[in-house]
């Protein structure tokens, strides 16, 4: 693979407080889906990376605060460079009773070998940060909802900075197929892995008659679809 770009449990279930009830509106939505309630251990994904990673290769990867510690003891070490992004969401989800910050930044770790792919094409470029609101609009999905979605515009800037047109970028946890429709609209090459069926089904019917594999376990087994 050229680039790995993939986001992963954050696993901040143990932290949510519960869906906020409101008089003026609908319920503020302050949970995750039960997947973010298996822990997700970076030191057991630094094998499986490297094996099919080119040695020009990228990997990007969303995590929070409670993780980012894991992700650096389980992979500096294996690679010549670890470095982190800020996402930066203009329009985060309000915190009605003002107990604290809002979460209104979440971060990607990158990590890279020398001589990798990387397309700065001026400073500017090279800031790690970005701002856009979340995915929100036409642009996320309602049937099936998933609760960390995110925006292609984002992901696009990632697949920019890391790879080439051609290359080939792979998604272990594709969720909706997010990460596949930027790579696509980038003319690049897709490879994808989602274990849950609906998730699966609605990347595939984002991704259908455009040049992405998708795959899904049934039984332990890959299916190639």
């Amino acid at each position: 693979m050229d680039l790995i770009l993939t986001d992963p449990p954050y696993n901040l279930s143990p932290y949510s407080t519960g869906n906020i009830k409101l008089s003026w509106r609908k319920e503020l939505n302050n949970d995750l889906a039960d997947w973010d309630k298996k822990e997700f251990v970076p030191n057991d994904w630094v094998k499986e990376f490297k094996r099919i990673l080119k040695p020009t290769g990228n990997i990007f990867a969303f995590t929070s605060y409670n993780l980012l510690g894991k992700w650096h003891e389980a992979f500096d070490p294996e690679f010549d460079t670890f470095q982190f992004m800020v996402w930066h969401k203009t329009n985060p989800a309000p915190k009605i009773r003002r107990a604290g910050f809002l979460n209104s930044c979440e971060l990607i770790v990158c990590m890279w070998n020398k001589n990798h792919t990387w397309n700065f094409s001026n400073q500017r470029d090279m800031h790690n940060f970005i701002e856009t609101p979340i995915c929100m609009g036409v642009e996320r999905l309602k049937e099936p909802n998933h609760p960390t979605q995110k925006p292609v515009r984002v992901l696009e800037h990632c697949i920019k900075l890391a790879s080439k047109e051609g290359d080939v970028i792979f998604d272990p946890f594709m969720g909706v197929g997010s990460t596949g429709v930027a790579a696509l609209n980038l003319d690049r090459q897709f490879i994808g892995v989602e274990i849950d069926e609906k998730y699966f089904k609605a990347a595939e019917k984002r991704l259908n008659g455009q040049p992405a594999k998708l795959f899904r376990y049934e039984n332990i087994k890959v299916i190639n679809k």
